[in-house]
């Protein structure tokens, strides 16, 4: 073996060659000197695959600038036979000068590695760079395939895939097409990359159509493509046809899973049909497969969305005795449930059940008990669960800050609610459009509306897409306090932002106009709304009774009211209310009265404000009569 050499070089320190090297140190050389002149050219590809093997990675790098695309595509395929090695050197190269042949090479020599996921990174980048359309990346991989012998479909699947992966769906389905052209039958678990993602995408009719270019081509469909059709049927609402593609399948004989039967029994629950998914539970039953803990997961949370807590509860405990394991998320279906319901007491315990069977609470089961406790307007027990959430770790996430700020907002501590807001700032949490919201009610109900207008300013410029809630809140502030002029500016504001206004916008602008006694221009606003195809509603026929009740023009709010019965709306206690009030104001007793009883012959009690009326129309009666006798 020969010694090592130490070689004198113009930088003073002494540079180690390895013998079988002094070709590589001529090539450092040449990179180090003027570049001008083309240097890959006396770059000799057996130089470089020699580096590669050595694993002389930094050198490589060195060179990577001088290296052109075909010097790169020639020890690529001399090294197509050590994919790691290839892969490696690639990596060194700065794959994203590449030429689209370079890549695609590139690209056919990291399909044969074990793992995919190389080889999808490069397609990624390959794709996503757009340096040429998924048709040229396509052909170029088919030259590529042919070049290395590869006699399989795996780059085209792949591509498809990638395609996939990154939702550019229809490029996807163009090379599904492309490898149908040129013979080639696509592996099944490419095609239901496909279908899952046109399934994402809510592109269900799309869906379809690739489906039924399957069963044309004799592409065998596995449990995975029926539960995706099954999934695709469901989003679409035909529950009964996802339960009869269970015998399609079954025919093809294709056996059905617990997966297959959990979509169909998520889908009645989220429905709201309840019973339909107790059927497909028994069915899954009969067939032999049994539920596991999303089965009874999804009946839980369907029964607790249809207010039935308490034979959630019973599921919830029959799911036990079969030794499935609760998880994390049906304990807070659960919590959630019984939170709506207002039992905070039963939405504890199962906090604390959880704790004892080991499951930790997360942030979500915090944020619900957060939630119901302002609901109930517990502030101080509030605050105390969200110290216990930090004190275990769970940092308060974006829904925390929004269920505080609104929770302060509407319990009318503006101070707290934006020291809530500046933190999340402060954290780098960024505020949803809820939570802006809440801050511009709560500023509105304290009278502050030019804070809550220069917060709304400042809103627009962040660029958060504001929301017919958030127009509402301010329009209702500016209506309370009397500035009708800047409630109407909002209302084109809102035209000119293409943010249609609702029932709510017209109602609070009809209040604000019969607050001030303009009952006509309120009555102009009712009709505007119809003409917009805006329905109105129980508030907005009670809004217009009163007002003109409150003037004293009963013949107008009885004719409003006829109008609220012809639309198929019934009188309700404010309408009664009204009318009742209006009448004994107007001295007109006797038809008080009979409003009285016929309100409560339709099943409505009166109230406080039902009798004070009356009461206070005796006494204008009393007062009229002694006034008559005294003349």
């Amino acid at each position: 073996m020969k010694p090592y050499k130490i070689l004198k070089h113009q930088n003073p320190k002494p540079f180690i060659l390895i013998p079988h090297q002094r070709s590589l140190f001529s090539a450092l050389s040449l990179s180090t000197s003027d570049r001008s002149q083309s240097p890959s050219s006396e770059i000799s590809p057996d130089v470089l695959v020699e580096s590669a093997r050595s694993s002389q990675w930094h050198f490589i790098k060195h060179l990577s600038p001088n290296l052109d695309s075909s010097l790169i595509s020639t020890v690529l395929f001399n090294l197509h036979k050590t994919p790691e090695l290839a892969l490696q050197f690639t990596s060194h190269v700065e794959f994203h000068r590449l030429d689209i042949k370079t890549r695609c090479l590139a690209i056919a020599v990291a399909s044969r590695l074990p793992s995919p996921n190389p080889t999808l990174n490069l397609l990624k980048r390959t794709v996503s760079s757009d340096i040429a359309g998924v048709a040229v990346v396509f052909d170029e991989l088919s030259l590529a395939r042919e070049r290395l012998g590869i006699s399989t479909t795996i780059l085209f699947d792949l591509l498809i895939k990638a395609c996939c992966e990154m939702k550019r769906v229809d490029e996807g389905l163009e090379c599904f097409y492309m490898m149908k052209d040129k013979g080639f039958i696509p592996k099944i678990e490419t095609c239901n990359a496909l279908l899952s993602t046109f399934l994402k995408l809510n592109r269900t009719e799309s869906a379809w159509v690739l489906y039924a270019e399957m069963f044309k081509m004799r592409i065998k469909s596995s449990v995975y493509t029926f539960n995706i059709m099954i999934n695709v049927l469901c989003k679409e609402g035909k529950l009964k046809k996802a339960k009869d593609f269970i015998g399609f399948m079954e025919n093809l004989r294709v056996n059905p899973n617990v997966v297959t039967y959990n979509t169909i029994i998520h889908a009645y629950c989220s429905r709201g049909r309840v019973e339909g998914a107790r059927f497909v539970l028994n069915a899954m039953r009969s067939k032999g497969i049994q539920p596991d803990s999303y089965s009874y997961s999804s009946l839980i949370s369907g029964m607790c969305k249809d207010k039935r807590p308490e034979e959630a509860s019973e599921m919830f405990e029959k799911m036990k005795e079969m030794g499935l394991v609760p998880s994390a998320v049906t304990y807070n279906i659960l919590i959630d449930g019984y939170c709506n319901e207002g039992d905070l007491g039963k939405a504890f315990r199962y906090r604390d059940e959880m704790v004892e069977q080991g499951i930790s609470p997360t942030v979500s089961t915090y944020n619900m008990l957060v939630h119901a406790l302002f609901m109930e307007c517990k502030m101080d027990e509030a605050d105390d669960l969200v110290k216990e959430m930090e004190e275990k770790g769970l940092a308060p996430d974006q829904i925390t800050y929004s269920i505080l700020i609104n929770g302060y907002s509407r319990c009318g501590n503006v101070k707290k609610a934006f020291s809530f807001h500046d933190e999340m700032l402060t954290k780098g949490i960024q505020p949803t459009r809820i939570t802006y919201t809440s801050l511009i009610y709560a500023l509105s109900k304290r009278n502050r509306m030019t804070e809550a207008d220069n917060l709304f300013e400042k809103i627009m410029k962040k660029g958060v897409a504001v929301d017919v809630i958030m127009f509402n809140a301010l329009i209702d502030g500016h209506c309370a306090n009397g500035n009708m002029e800047r409630a109407f500016s909002l209302l084109k504001e809102m035209d000119k932002l293409n943010v249609p206004p609702d029932d709510v916008t017209y109602n609070t602008l009809m209040q604000g106009h019969c607050r001030e006694g303009r009952v006509e221009e309120a009555r102009e606003l009712l009709d505007e709304m119809k003409r917009r195809g805006i329905k109105p509603d129980h508030v907005s026929y009670n809004t217009l009774i009163s007002g003109y009740s409150r003037r004293g023009d009963m013949k107008d709010a009885l004719r409003v009211r006829d109008e609220m019965l012809s639309t198929g709306f019934n009188p309700t206690l404010l309408t009664y209310n009204a009318l009742i009030q209006g009448f004994c104001h107007n001295q007109e007793g006797d038809i008080a009265e009979e409003l009285l009883k016929e309100m409560i012959s339709k099943g409505i009690t009166p109230d406080d404000s039902t009798y004070l009326s009356l009461i206070d129309g005796m006494g204008n009666i009393d007062q009229s009569v002694e006034s008559c006798n005294s003349c």
